[in-house]
């Protein structure tokens, strides 16, 4: 599968990542379809990406999204609570929650039911995509990767595409494209076995640590290590949860 064969994007499992992950691929040019277990949440789904912070209208309001492809973008989304739904996708992106049995267990239906030449990539924040893998068939493996989106997927600028010793590089160029067209900067990552995240959640855990570790031994408290960070590296948010501001004044 490449890049060019690349029409339809499935997203399983909806919510404010696979909302969000809908919306920038629906802004590219891509047919979106939406799967998720009930039409309650297919409704909080589609609300997030037209009516929230982050969506399709508010887009349009502050001129980051002309209205009429605003209006294309939407008429490219469909929902179903039916997995069969995704049967004729050709990238399927997996976005359910964080639990390596139930990604396993997703993705050995999917194999069953979507078209063998589809590609499958896992938004895990950090489960190693080979584990997550494990049960599908030996030839979908060369098309299987992660694409690790960050929250809000419309506004963050970055996709880490994870590759494992199966994925074909066929796959990884293609899922490059694909996130290269949603408007994301694309580091490739080598899965690795024994480890949780990839780089940029690995360097933030370290460094949380390192934080944790200055707050323990009395050296910064937790408001002026998160406005060191804010005002010193240009984070938006701390570690700890403070947005802007400063600390003490001396």
């Amino acid at each position: 599968m490449k890049i060019d064969d690349v029409k339809k994007i499935g997203i399983l499992g909806g919510g404010v990542m696979g909302g969000g992950i809908g919306q920038v691929m629906a802004v590219a040019g891509f047919d979106v379809v939406i799967r998720d277990l009930t039409d309650e949440i297919i409704e909080s789904t589609r609300d997030s990406i037209f009516e929230s912070k982050w969506g399709m209208k508010r887009s349009v309001e502050v001129g980051k999204l002309p209205f009429d492809a605003c209006l294309e973008a939407m008429q490219r989304i469909s929902f179903t609570t039916d997995v069969r739904g995704l049967a004729d996708c050709d990238v399927v992106i997996e976005a359910v929650p964080e639990k390596l049995d139930l990604k396993q267990k997703v993705f050995a239906e999917l194999d069953e039911i979507v078209k063998p030449e589809a590609i499958f990539a896992s938004n895990t924040s950090g489960f190693v995509i080979e584990e997550i893998a494990k049960d599908v068939l030996e030839s979908r493996k060369q098309q299987f990767a992660g694409m690790h989106f960050f929250n809000p997927v419309p506004v963050m600028k970055t996709c880490e595409v994870i590759y494992t010793p199966q994925t074909s590089q066929e796959t990884v160029d293609t899922l490059k494209a694909v996130a290269e067209k949603a408007r994301k900067t694309v580091p490739i990552v080598k899965d690795m076995p024994g480890t949780y995240g990839f780089i940029v959640n690995r360097i933030f855990a370290a460094a949380r640590r390192e934080a944790d570790k200055l707050v323990e031994d009395g050296i910064a408290s937790k408001e002026d290590i998160d406005a060191a960070m804010i005002g010193g590296r240009n984070w938006p948010v701390g570690f700890y949860g403070q947005r802007g501001g400063i600390g003490r004044q001396w």
